[in-house]
């Protein structure tokens, strides 16, 4: 994993696995944010199968897939998300760049 971590609140990694989910709790974070579609690349894992790994360690898990430019209603998610989850946040898409998008446009 390559984690970036932007404040206290929030880190930004690419795609993360099902496998990583255990030392991503163990470093402390409470909750991802995945900001990838789904199938966007042959081989990536669904976030199905990461947010099932994620509940197993003690994770909350939201998908707010962006595709384009920021839309009202995935920043609204976003903002629940943060909301819901109490604690750091990992979030994650193929370079982390989304997912970093994501919690600047809602600071």
């Amino acid at each position: 994993m390559n984690i970036k971590k932007i404040d206290d609140r929030f880190a930004q990694s690419p795609q993360i696995q099902p496998e990583d989910m255990k030392a991503i709790a163990e470093a402390g974070y409470k909750g991802i944010v995945c900001a990838r579609p789904d199938n966007e690349d042959p081989g990536q894992p669904s976030f199905d199968e990461i947010a099932q790994a994620a509940e197993k360690v003690g994770l909350k898990a939201f998908h707010i897939p962006v595709s384009g430019q920021l839309t009202e209603g995935q920043l609204i998610r976003f903002e629940q998300a943060k909301a819901e989850i109490d604690g750091p946040i990992l979030g994650y898409c193929r370079s982390g760049g989304r997912a970093g998008s994501l919690y600047s446009a809602t600071l």
